[in-house]
């Protein structure tokens, strides 16, 4: 087997998403009731049925006036609420009581909150100032009639749903879900309901893989676990090597037995990387093998977890059609001091708090299950710097 390079993150999370995106075909397409549609990835674009707001529309419950007649008494010539308009046209020394959404009266510029005003039977005082467009929300502020408010390759969320609804989009054209085969390796794993022997674990990796794949938009597909053999690693290869993307949990560290880079070059595999400089997950592998993309996943579950959302992810969401496939980077202020040994960039278990400060878990290796089930984002220690202060930034990816 050729000589396979050992990458920084940015490097292989690079040449992952280089290589899908080079390589991917646009996914079928099928078409599915807008309420159906959330987790989706949108085929093809959606516009504008008409301007948005189709008119100029009051932001504040208040009174509808002049800029001009500001400040001063006016008359109250009428009212108007949202989903009824006002027929006649404001004119000078006039004000129309307006309430939120209300379209704003033919003549009138600018709308006062009506915490500022008095009013006293027919007439209201307002004694400030209150400049043309204040409150008011213009025509086509928000989207023009034909334009562009959903792009094709957008996953679809809470705000988009909303918006093909309001759009009159009772139909959305989706791609199909990639179908992602999940292949666990090891003689040691039994199923989830035995009772296993002291040097045995249950089968649970396949399980957080199938929830991480759902999440990215992708079908999961259990394969039978492979034992550790080249013939028995072979046989349960050859299933997951038709699907759209083949994840493998175990067989990628250097010790006898495992053997899925050994196999997969027998069968023509091309190894992207083997190693990434990273905690958990060091001895990551990524290829393509018979038309299919493959990731080797450390078989430790927190390492499996971690690799999957880092690397395995972005692999699924743009097989699956999205543009793009961002990670939730962002920076909180340390609840404690931390330090790590510099030369690996790690993502460990941590717990970001109401009050926007991150605190590291305590993380016991890469089989603490417990710390990353209390854990709702990873600490992310940069390769090159070993020591963080309490209270200074870090970076962390929400989990």
């Amino acid at each position: 087997m050729a000589l396979v390079p050992t990458l920084s993150f940015r490097e292989a999370r690079q040449c992952v998403i280089e290589r899908v995106s080079s390589a991917r075909r646009t996914p079928a397409v099928e078409t599915v009731p807008f309420e159906d549609a959330a987790g989706r990835v949108l085929a093809s674009r959606v516009t504008a049925d008409r301007d948005y707001p189709p008119l100029a529309r009051s932001m504040r419950d208040g009174f509808a006036v002049r800029a001009v007649d500001l400040p001063g008494t006016l008359d109250v010539i009428g009212e108007v609420r949202a989903g009824t308009i006002f027929t006649g046209s404001l004119g000078a020394g006039q004000a129309v009581e307006i309430m939120t959404g209300a379209p704003v009266p033919e003549g009138a510029d600018t709308v006062v909150m009506v915490e500022y005003t008095e009013r006293e039977g027919g007439r209201v005082y307002i004694g400030q100032l209150s400049p043309a467009g204040q409150f008011i929300n213009p025509r086509a502020n928000e989207a023009r009639q034909g334009g562009v408010i959903i792009e094709a390759g957008t996953r679809l969320g809470y705000a988009e749903v909303a918006m093909a609804a309001a759009a009159g989009r009772a139909q959305l054209d989706v791609f199909v879900r990639p179908r992602v085969a999940i292949l666990p390796t090891g003689d040691e794993i039994v199923s989830v309901d035995a009772a296993p022997l002291p040097y045995q674990v249950r089968n649970s990796n396949v399980y957080s893989l199938a929830v991480q794949v759902r999440r990215a938009g992708g079908e999961p597909e259990i394969l039978p676990v492979a034992h550790d053999t080249h013939e028995g690693t072979r046989e349960a290869l050859a299933p997951g090597l038709q699907a759209d993307l083949l994840l493998v949990s175990g067989g990628v560290s250097a010790g006898k037995y495992d053997v899925l880079e050994p196999v997969l070059a027998t069968l023509g595999a091309e190894f992207y990387f083997d190693r990434v400089l990273i905690q958990p997950g060091q001895p990551l592998v990524f290829g393509r093998a018979r038309g299919t993309f493959f990731f080797g996943l450390p078989g430790n579950p927190t390492s499996t977890m971690a690799t999957f959302e880092l690397f395995a992810r972005a692999a699924v969401e743009l097989l699956g059609g999205q543009r793009e496939a961002p990670l939730a980077f962002t920076l909180a202020p340390l609840a404690a001091a931390f330090r790590h040994k510099p030369g690996l960039t790690r993502f460990l278990p941590a717990r970001l708090g109401e009050d926007g400060r991150l605190t590291p878990l305590g993380w016991k290796g890469s089989s603490d299950v417990p710390a990353m089930v209390r854990a709702n984002a990873f600490l992310v220690a940069d390769a090159s710097r070993e020591m963080w202060q309490e209270g200074e930034l870090i970076e962390v990816l929400l989990k």
